[in-house]
């Protein structure tokens, strides 16, 4: 079975008035005292450093299994969020904060050139994403995987959507942190690449191009991962509880597994165009939840849970085989009834008028398993 793991970025904010601090530097410190660091990340887990100050990242390790991957997300939010706590500090899985903030670049030499590179889109960049990675045999089965899975990413957008604020207002989206991802040269879905020497080909050309620095900027919704032989998908906010990360996480796999099957079996990738797909993005963040979606197959709007239940169905038989599909139906559920971090953020506005209330909300669910 593909094994999986999950990185999710999360803001750090004070613990008083909910706006993101820039204490970065103490928090790693504090975290690196429960858990010292170790060489592969990717194959034990850790709490790192991110872009900016306001900012954390934790990496689960690698499973196969749904409760354990529930497990590790769990303890690696709990790590983090003990470790801001030893500063005043909290953690909320928020995909934009909600309240004014202005970012505070962490300082190393690879981030001071983007600082200097990408002026105010760097200066005002603080979003925070959940990354899946799915293991793949080799980098032509990753590709042939990306080929396939690629109409599907605005689908995890919505559903994940967790970030409708944006310096204390609402921004009118479901997901403004894809908005802000869209002001960078590489974001965004891509075309059919048909093999893996066309990846590297074109991954290579856009680093020789200058405009990005390295690989690691290659912000593709979904993409091979740099470091470790897995498609890594980019597609989602940061979720508003572990419950909905193991969902996603699970539905990235089923979506692989899938597509490497169609693959296997000379099944040819959907042909979509790569434009129609921005469309869809642009919706998905647009409305979330809460609206309609672009049905990739025919191009038109359809109800946002018609589309979701397409993507089930298209990955049910991988998700049974998996022992996924009771996991993914009974998470979906509880997203048709309780909304997902979008919803819940302007449910709580609603109620108490004060975005301190929504940002508090969050750091209560992202707490929910942490000591003490």
């Amino acid at each position: 079975m593909r094994t999986l793991g999950v990185e999710e970025e999360m803001l750090l904010v004070d613990v008083h008035d909910g706006r993101p601090r820039s204490v970065l530097g103490q928090v790693l410190v504090r975290a690196a005292r429960r858990h010292p660091p170790v060489e592969d990340v990717g194959l034990h887990g850790a709490v790192e450093g991110e872009f900016q100050q306001q900012q954390i990242e934790t990496h689960t390790p690698p499973t196969a299994d749904l409760h354990t991957l529930r497990t590790e997300i769990r303890h690696w939010r709990s790590e983090a969020v003990a470790a801001a706590r030893e500063t005043g500090s909290s953690v909320a899985a928020l995909g934009t904060s909600p309240l004014p903030v202005q970012p505070v670049g962490t300082k190393s030499e690879r981030y001071t050139w983007m600082q200097e590179r990408y002026q105010l889109t760097a200066r005002e960049h603080l979003i925070c994403g959940c990354h899946v990675h799915v293991s793949v045999e080799s980098d032509e089965e990753g590709v042939a995987a990306l080929d396939r899975i690629r109409v599907w990413m605005p689908t995890l957008l919505a559903l994940s959507a967790n970030s409708p604020f944006w310096n204390g207002q609402d921004s009118g989206f479901a997901s403004y942190r894809s908005q802000a991802l869209a002001r960078w040269p590489s974001w965004g879905p891509t075309g059919r690449f048909g093999s893996a020497d066309a990846y590297h080909r074109l991954v290579r050309d856009m680093v020789l191009s200058s405009v990005i620095l390295d690989e690691g900027m290659v912000y593709f919704v979904a993409r091979l991962a740099e470091r470790y032989p897995t498609v890594e998908v980019r597609a989602a906010d940061v979720c508003f509880t572990v419950e909905e990360a193991v969902v996603i996480a699970a539905l990235c796999r089923g979506l692989v597994e899938t597509a490497v099957q169609e693959w296997e079996l000379g099944k040819e990738a959907p042909d979509v165009p790569t434009p129609m797909l921005r469309l869809a993005t642009w919706q998905a963040g647009r409305e979330g939840l809460g609206g309609q979606l672009v049905d990739w197959s025919s191009g038109l709007p359809k109800p946002c849970w018609t589309v979701v239940d397409s993507l089930v169905d298209h990955v049910g038989p991988a998700l049974q085989a998996a022992g996924d599909l009771d996991i993914v139906q009974n998470g979906l559920a509880l997203l048709r009834e309780e909304g997902n971090g979008a919803m819940r953020q302007r449910a709580m506005l609603a109620r108490t008028g004060r975005l301190v209330d929504v940002v508090a909300e969050s750091v209560r669910a992202t707490a929910l398993h942490a000591p003490g």
